[in-house]
């Protein structure tokens, strides 16, 4: 399933009148079951690119296709994540993870079945019958990747999805989202200010420049997994995107 975004703009209209570019002339190709990371300074435009991609804000020009179909509004081949978890306080886990499946006609016990898969695929079994406040964050932000792996997306979209957590926490859900991504091979497209979280997930690193958010460069990370932060390879890389994020807000487009 390949994500193409082809001269993609947007702009925004400031007090009815004076237009903001966010996003000018992006042009990007995600593969079927690459992970690509989305980097950049504050402000560049990545939660922008992420919304409209999975059709939440229409573009201002250029287009979206999958497969080389245009994408025009939400899609159901697509599932985002947000930072702030997005679960419905007044229902268990189990049944917050079966929703998508309830709107889509899915009989209960069908439903719940496909929960429960995935209930044990992020370790979560113990606590199909808690409610999203009994839960720490780290369980909180496993609850909403099952959510959005039980509708079977082709592509998730992840925006900042562990920015909230603590560095501890953080760490580890990387290595279990890796190895959820390596049972599915679903493609990811991560947005995230976090260079090292960038290097240690993702196939590709895409650096925007600061507003108008176009692409810089497109970084392969070329890394065995699982990767050691550590080592002097991965220090490089890290060093080497890290360059580009801070030279970003000036430095001309690579791609």
């Amino acid at each position: 399933m390949t994500l193409v975004l082809e001269n993609l703009s947007k702009s925004f209209a400031v007090e009815g009148k004076t237009e903001v570019e966010a996003l000018s002339h992006l042009n990007l190709q995600v593969n079927d079951g690459e992970f690509v990371s989305i980097l950049g300074p504050s402000g560049c435009g990545k939660t922008t690119l992420l919304r409209i991609i999975a059709g939440l804000d229409r573009a201002s020009g250029g287009k979206i296709l999958l497969n080389g179909n245009p994408i025009v509004g939400p899609c159901p081949r697509m599932a985002m994540i947000f930072q702030e978890y997005s679960l419905y306080p007044w229902k268990t886990v189990i049944d917050n993870i079966a929703f998508g499946l309830e709107v889509k006609g899915v009989e209960k016990e069908g439903r719940r079945k496909k929960a429960r898969e995935l209930l044990e695929l992020v370790g979560l079994c113990d606590f199909a019958n808690n409610y999203p406040y009994e839960l720490s964050g780290g369980m909180r932000q496993r609850v909403a990747v099952a959510r959005a792996l039980a509708v079977d997306p082709q592509i998730l979209l992840m925006d900042e999805p562990f920015g909230a957590l603590d560095a501890q926490t953080r760490n580890m859900l990387q290595r279990e989202l890796l190895e959820i991504w390596e049972k599915t091979r679903k493609t990811v497209v991560f947005v995230t200010h976090s260079v090292d979280e960038a290097v240690f997930l993702s196939d590709r690193v895409i650096v925007l420049t600061a507003r108008p958010g176009t692409i810089k460069e497109s970084v392969s990370i070329d890394l065995p997994r699982p990767r050691d932060r550590t080592g002097a390879e991965f220090a490089r890389i890290r060093r080497y995107v890290l360059d580009l994020v801070e030279t970003a807000s000036f430095s001309p487009s690579k791609v």
